[in-house]
């Protein structure tokens, strides 16, 4: 296996990713196990700096695709054992790319399988794309989800009056570079938006990569209107009208739309963690469709040694080809903004 590797700074890790690029760090390797970089938990040294390699295993676009993740020491989850806080002193956060900007393919963590690679979602037997609702060009943001989170189904939040969708927290990244699946960076929390998605409260966390030109002057929602206009109201208008090519209806948000501010968003992320604590700790009894298996949660029922980890990796299939895209993911769609 080949290996990138990242060049990190002591508080914002820089790190360079090698799907679809090249990394110059004495000679040019062209391999698609990318390395990214974040700062460690803040019980840590500041100097020190943690490593995370993303591997891609099966074939892109197929149903054997995974992305899996490893830190110095051998394969991890990047749910479990990747921390949510890459320096809580300056309330950073670390986010997990799941779908990297103006691609179509809706990739996420597998909560149900060892190791919680990403895979290709897959509905009615077909793996899917979301559909380029104009003037959408597939997601219009870096697109991921915190670790160590978990919205909690059995718990109905009082602001939106539904219950949690089952899944790690949500993350839309604004910043000017276009991610890699896979790569693991801090970012700063700047709001939320409450989408509705099917019944369910589905948090949809507003951040900027720490290392964005831009992130020393977004520190709230108002910031990004200020920098961004229009990309609040694009993103409402994303969320609301993406399912429709697909025959669902419209989704709707709760208050109205409105993106709350940082201080919110950040409550919500403090309670996601803490329904995560209690899931990893084994106390939610009928959560047995999400696979804990772990390396690093102390007392958690799921921890394995890593032998144990590697042996699981070692299952997936070796990296292939790429499969070529459907036709249907180039197409256009017309909708009244209803």
């Amino acid at each position: 296996m080949s290996l990138t590797r990242c060049i990190a700074a002591v508080s914002v890790p820089v790190c360079l990713s090698t799907f679809r690029r090249t990394c110059l760090l004495g000679s040019v390797s062209r391999a698609r196990n990318r390395a990214t970089s974040v700062s460690n938990t803040a019980t840590k040294s500041r100097s020190e700096v943690k490593m995370y390699i993303a591997e891609e295993r099966g074939s892109a676009y197929a149903p054997d695709y995974r992305v899996y993740f490893k830190d110095e020491s051998g394969p991890i989850s990047p749910l479990h054992d990747i921390p949510l806080w890459a320096d809580k002193s300056k309330r950073l956060v670390n986010m997990v790319v799941e779908v990297p900007r103006w691609t179509n393919a809706k990739m996420e963590i597998s909560l149900s399988e060892p190791l919680n690679p990403i895979k290709q979602d897959v509905k009615k037997g077909a793996l899917r794309f979301v559909s380029n609702v104009f003037p959408h060009r597939g997601y219009i943001w870096n697109y991921g989800a915190l670790p160590q989170t978990w919205e909690n189904p059995h718990h109905v939040d009082p602001g939106t009056q539904a219950r949690g969708d089952n899944d790690p927290i949500d993350v839309i990244e604004i910043g000017e570079r276009v991610a890699a699946r896979g790569d693991v960076y801090p970012v700063k929390i700047l709001g939320t938006l409450a989408l509705i998605d099917e019944g369910e409260t589905d948090w949809k966390l507003l951040a900027v990569d720490a290392r964005d030109p831009n992130a020393a002057k977004l520190n709230d929602v108002q910031d990004v209107e200020t920098l961004f206009p229009g990309l609040l109201r694009a993103t409402v208008e994303w969320f609301r009208l993406y399912k429709v090519p697909d025959g669902k209806p419209v989704n709707r948000f709760a208050f109205d739309g409105e993106a709350k501010n940082a201080d919110f968003a950040y409550k919500v992320i403090d309670e996601v963690h803490g329904f995560w604590r209690s899931l990893v700790a084994g106390e939610v009894a009928d959560a047995t469709d999400i696979n804990k298996m772990n390396v690093s949660a102390e007392g958690s029922p799921g921890r394995v040694e890593r032998a144990e980890a590697s042996a699981e990796l070692s299952k997936a299939p070796p990296r292939g080809l790429p499969q070529p895209l459907p036709p249907h993911v180039d197409k256009w769609h017309f909708i009244s903004n209803l």
